[in-house]
């Protein structure tokens, strides 16, 4: 397959994953936000998701109207909604040939969806819950258009690479964010509902309880999200499918690129794999979850380098 080609799908998917997991965020906070509680803020949002300053960070983060008109409408912002779409069906019109007539069909839809002058009115004036779930169900289709009518060739792996790659970045930058709020201490006590709404966020909360049985604390939550294998948003599920996806590609694994990428994913999985919570206690929250994004990180950039560079 052509790096250009590779480079757009790959792409194309890490633009769709990162739009989804804006839209879940945002819904689940903007229903915290109407509960009342008092630790409520938009930071995590703006944190994970924006090149915001702290002090820019600081000034909007009550602003819940504008921060749903920000992410999700706003032309200038690279990672609005608006954004991310366009730019995904950019990279499927340029690739056309190599995705089927269903997911351009998928894709040019929900471009005209996040277009619609109109999204940007009911943020402002409705309920913003219906906006976010109509866009999150357009994801949806779009996720089910790729599983139910694309090819198991290399394009399609190309995909789920930038899809999984981008799933667990989301996942380590959640943490990190949430944990940095309690210091990243395991022994600091927080109200369960700080918990719950980040599993929501994320997904997870209905599994979180068929799982644990018991109380809504750190350890667990941490653990949920790190090792459970079952969790399909948890670090450990996204480097593994990554991992199984790039072992997939109809390459020569005698070659440079493929043995450097191989022993970068397969050292991720190992290191997340094999380390617990007392191993976290030692390192500390803070330098684990660092750790595992710079990873991440760098098998993008090796991405780029070995598999992506034009030919």
């Amino acid at each position: 397959m052509l790096s250009r080609v590779a480079n757009s799908l790959y792409w194309m998917s890490r633009y769709m994953e990162r739009c989804d997991g804006i839209l879940r965020l945002l819904r689940v906070n903007y229903e915290y936000s109407q509960d009342g509680f008092e630790a409520f803020s938009w930071r995590p949002v703006l944190v994970i998701f924006t090149d915001m300053l702290p002090q820019t960070i600081e000034k909007n983060k009550y602003e819940g109207r504008k921060v749903l008109q920000f992410m999700v409408t706003d032309k200038l912002n690279n990672n609005s909604v608006f954004s991310l779409v366009n730019k995904a069906r950019e990279n499927a019109r340029s690739v056309q040939d190599n995705v089927t007539k269903e997911v351009w069909q998928c894709l040019n839809e929900y471009y005209h969806t996040s277009r619609n002058q109109n999204l940007g009115i009911k943020l402002q004036n409705d309920d913003p819950i219906s906006v976010l779930n109509d866009l999150v169900q357009q994801g949806m289709y779009y996720y089910g258009t790729c599983e139910i009518t694309m090819a198991r060739n290399e394009g399609y792996y190309f995909m789920n690479i930038g899809k999984y790659l981008e799933r667990a970045m989301q996942s380590v930058d959640i943490l990190n964010v949430k944990f940095s709020e309690l210091n990243y201490s395991l022994e600091e006590k927080s109200d369960p509902t700080y918990w719950k709404y980040l599993l929501l966020s994320i997904s997870g909360y209905e599994i979180f309880l068929k799982s644990y049985r018991s109380a809504l604390d750190s350890r667990n939550i941490l653990h949920q999200i790190v090792w459970n294998e079952h969790f399909p948003r948890s670090i450990i599920y996204s480097v593994r499918r990554l991992k199984q996806s790039f072992e997939t590609l109809k390459t020569d694994r005698t070659t440079e690129a493929y043995k450097a990428l191989s022993h970068m994913i397969g050292k991720l999985e190992s290191h997340i794999r094999y380390t617990d919570l007392k191993d976290i206690e030692e390192k500390g929250v803070k330098d684990y979850l660092n750790h595992i994004k710079l990873e991440l990180m760098a098998i993008g950039n090796a991405l780029n380098h070995y598999y992506f560079q034009f030919n």
